[in-house]
């Protein structure tokens, strides 16, 4: 009998040696409810105690009375489970077509604003008339789509409206408004964030991003590649050369008076060099991105695996947040890496 309920529920175990106390989830239709069981010292199943999860109770709301004919009529726990899980699924299936199904109206209102709009914007229209994707177009012709889920009393109810952005979405909703108003709403936002994604379009395209690999629009960070030496000095004595009206892109290549290394010029794979301590490149999602200083050298490292050698090397110290210590592999230039407990880099990597 123990190996048959292992089969039918494995995620439902006994607690004790007597096996009188069972614990654990019964699964149907991809869904785990949690239930006790709780038998006499003789295991007789039709003097069983339930203990149910309040989703549970639930479902079986309306069906307390099969299950108990079906316990006290099943000759043991396999049985029972078994029969449980066969009330389990008809309550799922009722539940399923008992889901309230919106006035004519709704289908009507629902036609009406999207010829309003325009069924060329539809992307995309699930089963249930529920959840729509409308795609818009901003002035630089980028594409980009936005998912509306409305309400059973919709237009009367404010709709959910989600997109691939670096900011909310935030979405003026009346009584009398309509997807036309979601629409035109998406539009302005997207018009206002056109000059960001500008200067981030122009950095994919002419320089070589490390992460992340495939941006979103939701993406605001890039980490690039920089193959030169310190630009401590240029950065701090150039920086009255940025020009507002320049791209960010120009204004970095004229301050730290550069070019950087692009598709054009470069393959992605030759900055992708492995850390020299892990000899791995990916460390979970970070990249190798401290560097030794010294340009004989030029080895990167992971920031974690960095921070861990010098911990365990006699040289280091750390100064509050700061550790000190030399370079694995020439041993001769002197580190300065923020503790991994503080440290951050949200913007630009010096790769070397």
């Amino acid at each position: 009998m123990e190996r048959l309920l292992v089969k039918e529920s494995p995620l439902l175990l006994p607690l004790n040696k007597e096996k009188t106390i069972y614990d654990g989830f019964i699964t149907v239709q991809e869904r785990d409810f949690r239930i006790r069981i709780l038998l006499p010292p003789d295991h007789q199943v039709k003097l069983a105690k339930l203990h149910c999860c309040w989703q549970l109770k639930q479902l079986l709301r309306g069906y307390v009375h099969i299950v108990k004919r079906r316990l006290h009529h099943s000759p043991d726990l396999v049985s029972f489970v078994l029969e449980l899980k066969t009330v389990l699924e008809v309550a799922l299936k009722s539940r399923t077509e008992c889901r309230s199904i919106p006035p004519p109206k709704y289908y009507s209102q629902l036609i009406t604003e999207m010829e309003d709009l325009g069924w060329d914007k539809l992307v995309f229209i699930d089963t249930e008339f529920r959840t729509l994707r409308l795609k818009a177009e901003d002035s630089s012709g980028r594409q980009h789509v936005v998912t509306v889920k409305l309400k059973p009393k919709h237009p009367l109810e404010a709709p959910v409206c989600t997109a691939d952005l670096p900011v909310p979405l935030a979405m003026t909703w009346t009584a009398q408004s309509s997807l036309t108003h979601v629409h035109t709403q998406f539009l302005l936002l997207l018009e206002s964030l056109a000059e960001f994604w500008a200067v981030l379009d122009e950095i994919d395209q002419k320089t070589w991003v490390l992460e992340p690999e495939k941006p979103s629009r939701a993406d605001t960070m890039r980490r690039i590649v920089i193959v030169v030496t310190p630009l401590r000095n240029k950065l701090n004595s150039n920086m009255h050369l940025w020009n507002p009206e320049c791209s960010v892109l120009q204004n970095l290549r004229d301050v730290l008076e550069i070019e950087f290394p692009s598709p054009a010029t470069h393959e992605k794979s030759s900055f992708s060099v492995e850390c020299g301590i892990c000899y791995s490149y990916r460390l979970n999602s970070d990249i190798p991105d401290q560097v030794c200083n010294d340009s004989r050298c030029g080895q990167p490292f992971h920031q974690a695996c960095l921070y861990e050698w010098l911990r365990g090397i006699p040289s280091s110290r750390q100064s509050f947040s700061i550790v000190f210590g030399e370079c694995p592999y020439c041993s001769k230039v002197f580190y300065r890496l923020p503790s991994i407990h503080t440290y951050r880099t949200h913007f630009i990597i010096i790769y070397q």
